[in-house]
Parts: structure tokens; sequence; C-alpha cells
């Protein structure tokens, strides 16, 4: 006798799960999951094939594009200071069935010389602060106060770069320009390397101002990363290191950076990738002077992207197309070396994985 709804009575037992029946639902449930292990298959292979496919359309077209400027202006637009739209009113003239305006000459050394420059000035500036700054935060500082200030990090990363370029413009320049560039020139040896810096120091806008700028873009990048990645280090390396006797600083020479050298590779790849594809920021700060060498550190100059900002508007107005064509081409030849810091990056980081342990003194 059993108790069915507060009331006594006979329990009627249910009929028992044949075989048959569970072998029903287990097909049914492994149909399922292998449904979903399917979708989540081709979810994750699109995500994988989405970047390159973008990539390689943006590269497509970019050269689709550019080539009847690259049929026309040869390798010489690579090693060439020119730069002539030619006359708007003039003749058209037609090159190896190519039409562009009378008189037209471009040249992109200066641009990516420019471009190269720049960005090297910025990893000069930055990689020793972010790794510095990044190292402060995780292993100095107290949290009440690295918790802030790494907070603050990331929110300078999110600042519009037109903001940045409108600051360095209208107060950084000025200031560099009137205090601290006029003391480096007069103070700097009068030795064939170091004349670069003994020079009229103009107005603040130029090369070494636009690198500062592009520093400063790219520290919250690379110090934010290099600071998650001091944090995953493990402490068992660290305390093995004081117990062999290491100091401070051979223990995050010896230990916590060699544990993390890939990822900080990385890290200044991501912030170089920054530093050379910068457009409004730059085209503020360097004067966008075309066809121009730096001739000192000071100097007004352009990089590609900034002449690509600068030029297209006026490029718009050839009827034959071939300036928007050379603007394609030197957007190729930003495309190439994008892609060659990431490859080049990529190399150093597999030669570089490799970890050693701390060595006592002995």
């Amino acid at each position: 006798m059993t108790v069915v709804g507060g009331e006594t009575g006979l329990q009627t037992p249910l009929p028992p799960t044949t075989t048959a029946t569970r072998r029903i639902f287990r097909r049914v449930a492994d149909a399922g999951r292998a449904h979903e292990e399917g979708a989540w298959r081709w979810a994750a292979r699109v995500a994988v094939v989405l970047p390159l496919a973008a990539l390689v359309f943006a590269v497509t077209v970019l050269l689709i594009k550019a080539l009847p400027a690259i049929r026309v202006n040869g390798w010489d637009f690579l090693t060439g200071s020119a730069w002539n739209p030619g006359s708007a009113y003039g003749a058209t003239v037609h090159t190896d069935g190519v039409a562009h305006p009378s008189g037209s000459s471009y040249g992109a050394w200066p641009a990516i010389a420019g471009t190269l420059q720049t960005s090297a000035i910025a990893l000069i500036l930055a990689v020793p602060i972010s790794i510095g700054a990044a190292f402060a935060l995780t292993e100095r500082l107290p949290g009440w106060i690295s918790r802030p200030l790494g907070l603050a990090l990331e929110v300078l990363a999110g600042i519009p770069s037109v903001v940045i370029g409108l600051w360095g413009l209208l107060t950084l320049g000025p200031i560099l320009a009137h205090h601290v560039y006029p003391i480096v020139a007069d103070h700097m040896p009068d030795v064939p390397f170091f004349r670069y810096f003994r020079n009229p120091v103009g107005e603040g806008e130029g090369l070494l101002t636009a690198g500062i700028v592009l520093a400063l873009m790219i520290i919250p990048i690379v110090a934010s990363t290099t600071r998650d990645l001091f944090t995953q280090v493990p402490p068992l390396p660290k305390e093995g290191g004081h117990a062999l006797g290491l100091t401070d600083w051979e223990v995050a020479n010896r230990v916590t950076l060699p544990w993390v050298r890939s990822g900080i590779i990385g890290a200044t790849a991501l912030g170089l990738g920054r530093a050379l594809g910068e457009t409004i920021a730059v085209a503020l700060i360097t004067g966008s002077i075309l066809g121009h060498l730096a001739p000192n550190i000071y100097s007004p100059m352009s990089t590609i992207a900034a002449t690509i900002l600068t030029q297209l508007d006026g490029a718009q107005t050839d009827g034959t197309g071939f300036a928007v064509a050379t603007l394609a081409e030197l957007g190729l030849v930003l495309a190439v070396l994008s892609v060659g810091v990431n490859l080049t990056a990529r190399l150093i980081v597999s030669r570089t994985s490799r970890l050693g342990a701390p060595v006592g003194r002995g």
C-alpha cells in the first residue's frame, strides 16, 4: 500500500523502458550533439577565414586600382622624390595605354622614409617606457595605486587620434619647440650623427614631434599588453631566482622578462602597426610637406598615411583617375610594410620563444 495524492491506494507500476527505446533516445541525443558540434565547427571556420578574406579582398582591390599607376610609375616610384600631379588644364598623355595629366610625376620615397623614421622614434621612446610602466604596475606599486593607474592606461588607449593630434599641434609642439628643442640643439656634440639634432627647431611641426606623439599613442597599447603578460608569470620561478641569490633586478632580467619575451615582441609589433598606419594625428603634426626628406630631426615632412589623407581630395579632381591610382599604389606600399612587420614579428617570436631557467651567481 502506498499513499498517492494524500490518499491510500495501490501504485500502478510503470512499464519498464525497453532497450530499443533507450537506443532511440541515445541516437537522438547523439544526433543533437553532433549537430551542435558541426555548427560550432563551421562557425569557428568562418571566424578564422573572415579576417584573412577581408585582408585579401582589401589588398586585391588596392592592387587592381593601383595597376595603371604601377605601369606608368614603375620601380622609380619607390625611390623617387618628386610629387607633381601635372597640369590639370594641359593635354592628356598616354603612357603604356594609361592616361595621365601632362607632366605628372610621383615618387614615394620621402613618404616611406617619413613613415619609417616616425615609427622608429616612437618605438625607441615607447617600448622602454611601456615595459617599465607595466613592471611597476605589477611588481612594485601596491594594488590601491596600480589598479586606478592601470585603468587610466587603458582609457588613454581609447582617446581619438584627432584629439591627440590637436593637442600635439596646439600645445605639445610649441612647448617642445620653445623650451626643449633649443636646449637639445645647443648641447648636442658637433659630430656626424648628432649634427642631425643641431639645426633650427622650427615651431614644433616636424619629425621629432610626430615621433613623440606616436610614442604617446602606442604606449597604452604596449604597456597594457605587457602588464597582462607580467601578471601571468607564475611566482615560483621568481621565488626560485631569489633563493638562488638573485637581486630584484636580476630576477626581472633573467626570469620575468624572458618568460614573457615573445609576448612583448608581439605587443611591440601591435604598437608598430599602429604607428605605421596612424593618419590624422601625424597629418596635423608633420607639416605634410610632400616630396621632401627631412634634413634634420625637427624638419616638417610627411608619411604614407598622411600623404593619402591630404592628397585624396585633390586627387579626385583628376579626370584621368591617375592621381587616385597613385594613392592606391601608395596605400599598397603601406599594406606591404604592415604585413611585413607582422611577419617579421612572428619570425622573431618563433625564434625567441624558448625559455631559460634563472642562473644564480654561483
